[in-house]
């Protein structure tokens, strides 16, 4: 009898101990997001994603996003790496240097679709880019490139390099900011929210987007004229990342269910999102009688001339990170040319 009872205290307290690991696991996590909810980051890739996890773990990893971001986009990395949130996103350029190897992504006329472009990316990054460990201190979950980047301005239609001489243009930073010096523009570096006010106050002439962003930034009135440079003129790198011991908190099989719908089950997400808004853009664009033209050969001959120092420069920059620069950029187009 003394047996049958020591035997099911044990087994008492065996339960309890799994029912309080479970619990602990099933806390709910938080993300911090710096753009509005309505952005289709958040709205068709974010947001789906946090649904996917809680799927994918049976509930017992859950994620609210927080009604309002904790900082700067530029301060996402600090703010998901000492826990102020479990999780968040942001741009690549938002933080120069510290990605320099992921730049690769950014050159121009590599893709016109986000889909192959951001699946390409984290073959590429899995591949040769994750050997220059620039993510170090948080654990990576997703990366992705917004569609190809384009010309829009509220001066005049551009149709060649002579055009932009001069003109204040909003950017990233990062590779557009190379190109926009590159062409003799004059780049204002600020995040993508900060376009309305910049465009508004007339600081800024124009701006360097893909085709989704004026709808969503409420900016179609304000840049009446685009450029569509063939393969892109530019592209915008992001990432997706959680807290190291958030992540290790979870058990084995957690973590497991939570990289099979990140990783390339988020950068395909990501990248059909981004395809689907560009094409909202465009007709949100042509609705509004916006001026959209095609830049003639002609045009980006003189742009591939006078960028062609970029792609040169980061492959010596990768090579010093001790990446095979040209062996990465040949993979990552044969990856997005086979898609």
């Amino acid at each position: 009898m003394k047996k049958s009872r020591v035997a099911f205290i044990i087994a008492s307290v065996f339960l309890l101990m799994s029912v309080m690991s479970t619990s602990a696991i099933a806390k709910d996590l938080t993300l911090s997001s710096w753009l509005p909810p309505s952005h289709p980051i958040v709205a068709n890739m974010i947001d789906p994603w946090i649904e996917n996890v809680k799927k994918a773990t049976d509930g017992r990893v859950s994620i609210t996003r927080l009604a309002k971001g904790l900082g700067h986009p530029k301060a996402y990395f600090d703010i998901v790496k000492n826990g102020m949130a479990d999780t968040g996103y942001t741009c690549n350029d938002y933080s120069p240097g510290r990605f320099v190897v992921a730049q690769g992504v950014e050159i121009p006329f590599l893709g016109d679709t986000s889909e192959a472009m951001s699946v390409s990316y984290w073959k590429t990054h899995q591949k040769y880019f994750a050997k220059a460990d620039e993510y170090r201190g948080i654990k990576l979950l997703g990366l992705m490139v917004h569609g190809p980047g384009q010309i829009h301005n509220s001066k005049k239609p551009i149709t060649s390099v002579a055009d932009l001489k001069g003109m204040k243009f909003r950017i990233s930073g990062g590779v557009a900011g190379e190109i926009c010096n590159s062409l003799g523009m004059v780049g204002i570096q600020k995040p993508a929210s900060k376009n309305y006010e910049l465009l508004s106050r007339g600081v800024a002439d124009g701006t360097l987007l893909p085709l989704e962003s004026i709808k969503s930034f409420k900016i179609t009135k304000l840049v009446p004229y685009t450029t569509i440079i063939p393969g892109g003129l530019y592209n915008v790198s992001f990432y997706l990342a959680i807290n190291k011991k958030t992540f290790s908190s979870f058990s084995t099989a957690d973590q497991k269910a939570v990289m099979n719908v990140s990783g390339i089950a988020f950068a395909k997400l990501a990248g059909k999102a981004w395809d689907e808004a560009d094409r909202v853009g465009v007709a949100t664009m042509k609705k509004a009688g916006n001026n959209i033209i095609t830049a003639s050969p002609e045009f980006v001959a003189e742009i591939k001339k006078a960028t062609a120092h970029i792609e040169a420069d980061w492959v010596k920059n990768a090579n010093a990170k001790g990446v095979d620069g040209a062996a990465a950029l040949k993979y990552y187009r044969d990856q997005i040319k086979n898609y």
